[in-house]
């Protein structure tokens, strides 16, 4: 049996290529759509012909490749007959088997992350009956389960995945693998580990939520302390789900000039570069969301509207085509080119570069002190800020600050602060964009503050760091 695990650290996806030594037959499981062009290769280096596409169920946080494969190879896309697909595919039901050589593919009905769901257990007959490992999607993950709450009502979702994990998953031996859909960073998930694959042995007795052996518990486990939802899953659910996804167009380069025009028709320019390179200088109006400091799409899903037009600036050519290729993994399709040159072009052609203000933790609390109309906005996470945060400060996580920008007021001084420095900037490049005057960013983050030995707060009581 040939096996090959792809992951992506971005949003946490696993994507797998098995296939037969004898035949030379392959299928692929939930291929995503920048995948395509590396699993070409992979299957010609490999000497392997692609036979089926599976899909373990219609992905709510990236667009698949599917099409783009099937088109390419001549595959067969498989998937649960529940998924309600618009494009041909085999429609697979419990206990079907996928014949690859000497491999077998068993269909394992998985409902509860979504009612579609399925698990494939991998089973090398020359090896023997028994599945040598099992490819559980988005339903049995290392160290935790899926979430339950993306397709059907959070309750109704639970009591499936229960069912579906001990009543099929865990039938399993002990000794089969275990190799999941999402790692750390998923949001389908709450995965915290850099685990790559475990069994179901160890999950059994080591997994919290398995451990769990009432129903009504487990039901409500799993709908307590949920990360936010992917952002634009009704868009890449209904992606995934038509009789067609337009492949990664080519990037167009763009004069400063352009970049320009297009932003006054609307567009918003996305600077993908390093926080230390968009504070030093950038495009008036842009947003910074950096391309390689993790949670890119997320935080772009988050904070930009699907339907926006999209302007790149990077340090490099490559570095704008790994980014468009980064968003339509999570349907922006409508990346509109990219600044030719970069942002040094810009002010070669005579176009302003803004920088962004900040301060240093020191000077933050200067200004906290003697300057009483000061508002500080705290974008971490909610259990960053339980843990201790600047007393006064506004608790706004960055995934929300869209939405909650009317509760602050722009005409007051404003100083941004996060864990490290990261997020902040970003929160600073949107209020920046929205025409925020006295915006500083907080160097550093509460990790600065509190080596600095400055007060925080909870809110039991004032302590100190």
């Amino acid at each position: 049996m040939y096996f090959q695990q792809i992951t992506r650290q971005d949003i946490g996806c696993a994507t797998y290529l098995v296939g037969s030594n004898q035949t030379g037959e392959a299928a692929v499981i939930d291929p995503r759509i920048d995948l395509v062009k590396e699993l070409l290769a992979l299957l010609e280096r490999e000497g392997l012909h692609l036979k089926y596409i599976v899909e373990t169920h219609n992905h709510a946080d990236h667009v698949s490749g599917h099409h783009q494969l099937a088109q390419r190879t001549g595959a067969t896309i498989a998937v649960h007959a529940l998924a309600g697909v618009a494009y041909p595919h085999l429609a697979l039901q419990h206990n079907d088997e996928l014949t690859l050589g000497e491999v077998h593919l068993r269909i394992i009905h998985t409902p509860g992350h979504r009612p579609e769901h399925i698990a494939v257990a991998v089973i090398d007959s020359s090896r023997g009956a028994d599945p040598w490992l099992v490819l559980t999607g988005d339903s049995l993950f290392i160290g935790d389960v899926a979430r339950p709450d993306l397709a059907v009502a959070g309750k109704e979702g639970a009591r499936e995945l229960y069912r579906s994990l001990h009543e099929q998953l865990l039938a399993l031996p002990d000794g089969t693998m275990v190799y999941p859909g999402h790692l750390a960073g998923s949001l389908c998930g709450r995965v915290n580990n850099r685990m790559t694959g475990t069994s179901i042995g160890f999950e059994r007795h080591l997994n919290p939520a398995l451990a769990i052996a009432s129903p009504e518990e487990f039901v409500q486990y799993m709908n307590e302390n949920l990360p936010q939802r992917p952002p634009n899953l009704d868009r890449i659910v209904a992606l995934n789900k038509a009789a067609s996804i337009p492949p990664i167009a080519p990037l167009d380069a763009l004069s400063a000039q352009e970049i320009s025009q297009r932003q006054a028709q609307g567009a918003q320019v996305l600077d993908v570069r390093s926080v230390q390179q968009f504070a030093a200088g950038h495009v008036p109006g842009a947003l910074s969301i950096p391309l390689d400091a993790g949670q890119f799409q997320n935080r772009a899903g988050h904070l930009i509207s699907a339907e926006t037009p999209l302007l790149l600036v990077a340090s490099s050519q490559e570095e704008a085509h790994r980014a468009q290729a980064a968003l339509a993994v999570i349907g922006y399709t409508n990346v509109a080119g990219m600044l030719s040159g970069g942002i040094e072009a810009w002010q070669q052609a005579g176009y302003e570069a803004q920088s962004l203000p900040s301060i240093t933790v020191q000077q933050l609390q200067e200004k906290k002190m003697g300057e009483p109309e000061l508002q500080i906005v705290d974008v971490r996470d909610p259990d960053e800020w339980e843990a201790g945060h600047i007393e006064g400060a506004v608790h706004i996580p960055l995934f929300t600050l869209p939405q909650k920008l009317n509760s602050l007021d722009a005409k007051r001084p404003t100083a941004l602060i996060c864990g490290s420095g990261l997020r902040s900037t970003i929160a600073s490049s949107l209020l920046q964009s929205k025409n925020w005057s006295q915006l500083y960013n907080t160097e550093g983050g509460m990790s600065a503050w509190n080596s600095a030995q400055l007060p925080t707060h909870t809110d039991e009581k004032v302590s100190r760091a």
